[in-house]
């Protein structure tokens, strides 16, 4: 029979390693988005398309410099119709195919989370859109200020690096290359 003050040994011992494993899994702080947008600008010959999604998640560890980012392609809202976006999803993004778009790397500079500053970096991993992944080095800026940080990045999506082709007949209307803009606040969770 067992009791509670006199456990087995083997359940002692899980109870032992759960504890100490516990500690380490939460005293590794990380930070995450609390509030983030990331949007996108098809600047054709005959035709400006605009989108946006704040539905963002993201991680950043601070003591590997680790990050993670990953964004539902079928919350991006905007367009200039909802013909347009229809077709972004369908045709283009192929969503229910690929429904996610993700980057996830690690930040090539060293950076202190702890002290107010802003810091130039670059983010170096696999940017993955409609299912390709291409290794990128994106260029932005990181504020900290009072355990809060802010994340600025602006940069160049080729299409045709993540097999997304346009049809000659809309050619003149969606741009090869999409600008990005994403920017984030993240505290630790």
């Amino acid at each position: 029979m067992y009791s509670l003050t006199n456990p087995p040994l083997p359940t002692f011992a899980v109870l032992i390693l759960i504890l100490i494993t516990s500690d380490v899994v939460y005293s590794q702080k990380r930070y995450s988005i609390q509030k983030g947008e990331i949007s996108f600008t098809s600047n054709a010959e005959l035709e400006l398309i605009k989108a946006t999604t704040a539905q963002v998640q993201g991680l950043i560890d601070p003591e590997t410099n680790q990050f993670a980012f990953t964004i539902d392609i079928k919350t991006f809202r905007g367009f200039n119709s909802e013909l347009q976006r229809e077709h972004f999803n369908e045709k283009y993004m192929e969503s229910e195919r690929f429904p996610k778009a993700k980057f996830s790397g690690k930040i090539i500079e060293q950076i202190d989370f702890t002290k107010d500053d802003a810091y130039e970096v670059r983010a170096k991993g696999e940017l993955e859109i409609h299912g390709e992944k291409q290794t990128r080095i994106i260029k932005g800026k990181i504020t900290t200020k009072d355990g809060i940080i802010r994340l600025d990045a602006r940069f160049i999506v080729p299409l045709s690096d993540h097999n997304i082709t346009i049809p000659s007949i809309v050619k003149q209307k969606i741009a090869t290359e999409i600008e990005v803009v994403f920017t984030a606040s993240m505290s630790l969770q």
